[in-house]
């Protein structure tokens, strides 16, 4: 009896240690270390026709200090610039860095059992392209205006634009984004 308990036990071990999460790769230029978990219940990612932006958060057994010596390490070899880079005692590191108009923000933190590194990326997406007539490239170009109108618009709720409709929505996530990184 005891030895068929030890053998589910170790059963439910080894299956629980082999259901553990591939690392989300959403955004090619950000090297992950291995070691870590993608934990996609405090994940979020938004993405629109010009923007893609992200909060993926990890966890692993590392040490917080090489954690972020590493991510800082990788991150500059793939051209990520640094801006800012700040430790307290409570809240962990945050760096920030950015990289032809993208903004990337690591968190890296500790938990009860497990070092965590939370990722919160914006990376604006190139405009659609479109073939002329002699076979060049030529950049699509929005003719709405980013900015609201000057009056307000009248009309009932369901004549209103929705949200994905909205012209300022992208605008709105990417400022979101922006001043998440500005402190």
């Amino acid at each position: 009896m005891k030895t068929r308990i030890c053998a589910t036990a170790v059963l439910l071990l080894v299956t629980a240690a082999c259901a553990t999460t591939t690392p989300r790769r959403q955004f090619d230029d950000i090297p992950l270390p291995t070691g870590l978990t993608y934990q996609p219940e405090r994940s979020v990612v938004i993405e629109s026709p010009s923007v893609k932006a992200a909060q993926l958060v990890y966890r692993g057994r590392l040490e917080p200090a090489s954690l972020g010596d590493l991510m800082r390490t990788r991150l500059e070899s793939n051209g990520w610039r640094p801006v800012s880079r700040t430790t307290t005692a409570t809240d962990g590191t945050w760096q920030v860095y950015e990289k032809d108009s993208n903004a990337l923000e690591v968190h890296i933190y500790e938990g009860l059992w497990y070092t965590y590194l939370a990722i919160s990326v914006s990376e604006t997406l190139l405009p659609a392209t479109a073939d002329t007539k002699d076979g060049a490239l030529q950049r699509a170009t929005l003719n709405a205006s980013i900015d609201p109108p000057a009056t307000p618009e009248s009309g009932t709720a369901s004549d209103r634009p929705t949200r994905s409709g909205d012209p300022t929505f992208t605008r709105r996530v990417k400022d979101f984004f922006t001043n998440l990184f500005s402190w």
